[in-house]
């Protein structure tokens, strides 16, 4: 019994452990852009297309390796307390590894639902890719963007997506 819930909860933890990708969106910046100048200018968004985006989950593969670590060595050393002192220690160390290794099987990126804007500017069409969802941003509409020393264009959103319903 104790073996099956020390499993479900390290696959629980594993679980739990996805980066969300929403420090990327147009509307987040960092605090080293806060009160400062950037360049920014208006576009006419053209259209709007669903994509996914691949942002680091190393911070959440790290973690759950821990988690899986220390579960592990906790159930392995209950598991082997059963028989004896050394048995115990055995199985701590044994769970231990076997926790940090289920936790290293967290992949260190994930997708993120995002969005590929094509704009009009000065009688040219680009296209950025955002973090975010369709409902954010209406095509046909003005949007400001703002661009970073990086070349990164940071399309605003101009539209609002409805509240998720509540059942």
């Amino acid at each position: 019994m104790l073996k099956h819930c020390l499993a479900l909860t390290v696959a629980a933890a594993l679980v739990g452990c996805q980066a969300t990708g929403e420090q990327y969106q147009a509307d987040v910046f960092d605090a080293s852009q806060v009160n400062t100048q950037q360049e920014a200018k208006t576009v006419k968004i053209i259209t709007v297309s669903p994509t996914r985006i691949k942002v680091s989950n190393e911070k959440n593969q790290k973690a759950a390796m821990v988690i899986g670590g220390v579960l592990g060595a906790l159930g392995g050393a209950a598991l082997g307390a059963g028989h004896n002192k050394d048995t115990a220690i055995v199985g701590g160390v044994a769970g231990g590894g076997v926790g940090a290794l289920a936790g290293s099987l967290v992949s260190d990126t994930t997708l993120v639902p995002g969005v590929l804007i094509g704009y009009a500017e000065n009688g040219k069409v680009y296209t950025s890719a955002q973090v975010g969802r369709p409902c954010d941003f209406k095509v046909g509409d003005i949007s400001l963007m703002v661009m970073t020393l990086s070349n990164e264009t940071r399309i605003q959103p101009n539209a609002t997506c409805p509240d998720p319903k509540t059942t």
